[in-house]
């Protein structure tokens, strides 16, 4: 007699409702998957991870509050069995090295095929590493202490620096970013002050042009 195996589940967090829908359609058409669970925040995701225990999780790396760098982090000190996918629009070159360091197993751009998510779904909760060939690559020569030429200087920015100045260009103030983030203003302006050093940049109106127009460009 075969024994009846459990479908895998699937937790989806992303802080828009119309790509979850889409991520669990595309999910349900494959009976050895089901969705245990959606979220659209950091906090609440976690709550679900400890709740339903799934064996993958599909995380964006914006959320409407918190981010899923983060919440990778947490993920993975919780409980390093659970797999994780970045399923975002943004971009590789800048997301997808931090969320793999972070713990996650792939990195998938949002407007891939089904074919590629179930790909994608299917290596990591192999337990193997979904990154595209130029992410391979790039990650092999750093092993190698080989110098990336083609690096941007947003790419120094840590993650909070980054998450402040994608908030930036959003449009958001210090006081604003600190409220969201739960940090006093202080630090946020220790921070963009650290941006603009980075990014040698000399003033607050210089700095939102240019956290404005990568956020048009990484859009």
């Amino acid at each position: 007699m075969t024994k009846l195996v459990p479908p895998k589940k699937i937790l989806i967090v992303d802080d828009h409702p119309s790509v979850r829908d889409g991520l669990s359609l595309r999910i349900a058409l494959h009976s050895d998957f089901e969705v245990c669970g959606e979220a659209d925040s950091e906090d609440e995701a976690f709550k679900l991870v400890k709740h339903s225990a799934p064996d993958l999780v599909l995380i964006d790396i914006s959320l409407k509050s918190g981010n899923g760098i983060e919440l990778i982090k947490r993920i993975r000190s919780h409980n390093p069995a659970i797999k994780m996918l970045v399923v975002t629009g943004f971009q590789e070159s800048l997301y997808a090295e931090r969320a793999c360091r972070a713990g996650a197993l792939g990195f998938l751009n949002k407007q891939e095929s089904s074919v590629k998510l179930m790909e994608a779904i299917r290596t990591v909760l192999a337990g193997e590493r979904f990154l595209s060939p130029a992410l391979s690559r790039r990650l092999i020569n750093q092993s190698l202490g080989v110098r990336d030429k083609t690096k941007s200087p947003i790419e120094n920015l840590t993650n909070r620096e980054l998450e402040i100045f994608r908030m930036i260009g959003e449009g958001l103030t210090s006081g604003a970013i600190a409220e969201r983030l739960m940090l006093s203003p202080y630090t946020i302006d220790t921070h963009r002050e650290n941006i603009k050093r980075k990014l040698d940049i000399s003033n607050a109106a210089e700095l939102a042009r240019a956290a404005v127009q990568w956020l048009l460009e990484s859009g």
